[in-house]
């Protein structure tokens, strides 16, 4: 079983002059539960190397057992700190894609056509991908053999409208997830803010926030059998 995780390069939060980056519990939670069950992984990003972290991310308030273990693990770290370049990473290698979210991929990977070409080789070929919180965002322009979104006629959920405004961001993102996602046809459900909620349809699986990022992770190994 030989995973995927996709992490942004972008560091810039809009035009607000702070940093942003990948979530690290989006991370760190799907990380270990792969390695715990004995997947392979490979971990890109747009530029190599070093992920930018979302700092906020880092606040004492964020962290959970896989943040705390991920600080602890020097393998992960070191594994973390050389992703590969997406352009060379082949799709056919892998058995499953996961997007990990933070703000980042709203930026980069959104608009990257190597992961929108990743993503639309994935899934014809019968090839699970995951998307959590944020990374949604990666569904907004893959298209399926019908040339309709990816998303279109989808159960879906990502960050919903409610939790960007609780971050005070509704007004500095480049487009709202949960928007996105209805506009592109997807069928869109969420549960109360800041709750886990993960969605499986076909070979698509989503989840809200950063709760969600260990059940969907979960929620692949199921998939994959």
């Amino acid at each position: 079983m030989h995973i995927l995780m996709v992490l942004t390069s972008h560091d810039k939060l809009g035009n607000t002059g702070n940093k942003t980056g990948f979530w690290l519990e989006e991370f760190a939670a799907p990380y270990f539960t792969f390695k715990d069950a004995g997947a392979t992984l490979t971990l890109a990003s747009p530029l190599g190397g070093q992920p930018p972290l979302d700092p906020k991310s880092d606040d004492p308030s964020a962290q959970t057992s896989a943040t705390e273990r991920f600080k602890e693990d020097a393998e992960a770290q070191a594994a973390l700190a050389s992703t590969v370049k997406l352009t060379s990473v082949d799709a056919g290698k892998f058995d499953a894609v996961f997007y990990p979210g933070g703000h980042g991929p709203l930026w980069d990977l959104a608009e990257d056509t190597t992961s929108i070409k990743l993503i639309e080789t994935m899934l014809s070929a019968g090839k699970p991908v995951v998307a959590v919180c944020h990374a949604p965002a990666v569904l907004r322009h893959p298209k399926g053999a019908n040339g309709k979104s990816v998303v279109d006629g989808k159960a879906v959920t990502g960050f919903t409208n409610t939790e960007e405004q609780a971050v005070g961001l509704t007004e500095v993102v480049p487009f709202l997830v949960e928007d996105m996602l209805r506009q592109n046809g997807g069928t869109y459900s969420k549960l109360e803010d800041w709750q886990p909620y993960v969605v499986t349809d076909g070979l698509l699986i989503t989840g809200q926030n950063p709760a969600s990022s260990d059940p969907a992770a979960k929620a692949l190994l199921k998939l994959l059998g």
